[in-house]
């Protein structure tokens, strides 16, 4: 049966799990060198990823020691290209495969390979220099049989495991926000009045194909989420409150060094 990382319902009086964006630690100063790649302070950009495997067994044609055939990959969580954020995606297979480390330096960022066993996958991404110039690691648990082991394993329909979360990335270069202008892979938060941007970036035609996943063969068991609408529109949501508590931190900040009010205001007393 498909299904999500923590989608199981929780039994009476648990809590349900509530996402952690992972977020990505603050750029220090850029130095001299790096003065022309300026960053939009107090603003976040949010990337929705989803990244698992998908695994069929193999039936008639199974051997001991390869029973199912299974991709893992990372994708837009509505399915869209991440080249436009990701450099390349190493995958870490377990040792007993052949070159167990597979970079993958393009979208779509999977892989397919045949075994037996069920492992965990390290996965790490690499962004493009403007982004991000550290990788980030995520682990995936590479899962062959179904919860439901009642009667022979089906070859038609695969065992499903995927994981969705958001990047966020504070103080984003002007090249970055660039970069990803209009694309529907990415959040992009409002920016400060007044504020203008270097013009978007256009997006080679034969790159959003090679990358798009929506005609992706094995798009049909992607967990296209109604729910992952739902969450894009929390990750929204979430952004508009961010952007508000920024913008009266940036209020505050203008006040510093207002002489103090002796009495309250009228109306506050």
């Amino acid at each position: 049966m498909s299904r999500k990382v923590g989608e199981a319902q929780p039994d009476e009086g648990d809590s349900v799990p509530v996402l952690q964006p992972i977020r990505i630690p603050k750029p220090a100063e850029d130095n001299d060198k790096k003065t022309a790649n300026k960053r939009v302070k107090d603003v976040e950009i949010c990337v929705p990823i989803v990244y698992g495997t998908i695994a069929f067994y193999l039936g008639r044609k199974a051997s001991e020691s390869q029973s199912h055939k299974w991709t893992v990959y990372v994708r837009g969580a509505t399915n869209e290209d991440l080249g436009v954020v990701l450099k390349r995606v190493v995958f870490q297979l377990h040792p007993s495969f052949n070159n167990p480390t597979r970079v993958v330096e393009s979208a779509p960022f999977e892989l397919t390979e045949c075994g037996w066993g069920e492992f965990e996958i390290a996965i790490s991404l690499f962004f493009h220099s403007e982004i991000c110039d550290k990788q980030l690691d995520l682990y995936h648990h590479l899962k062959l049989y179904p919860e439901d082991e009642s009667g022979p394993q089906s070859t038609k329909k695969p065992v499903v495991m995927e994981s969705y979360n958001e990047i966020v990335f504070p103080n984003p270069s002007e090249e970055f926000f660039a970069r990803v202008q209009n694309h529907p892979a990415v959040l992009l938060p409002r920016l400060p009045a007044g504020f203008t941007l270097p013009s978007p970036v256009p997006i080679e035609n034969t790159e959003r194909d090679r990358g798009y996943t929506k005609d992706h063969p094995l798009n049909q068991w992607f967990l296209n989420f109604s729910e992952a609408d739902e969450l894009l529109k929390l990750a929204a949501a979430r952004q508009q409150v961010q952007d508000h508590i920024m913008k009266l931190k940036r209020q505050l900040s203008s006040m510093d060094g207002l002489p103090q009010l002796s009495k309250p205001p009228s109306g506050f007393e």
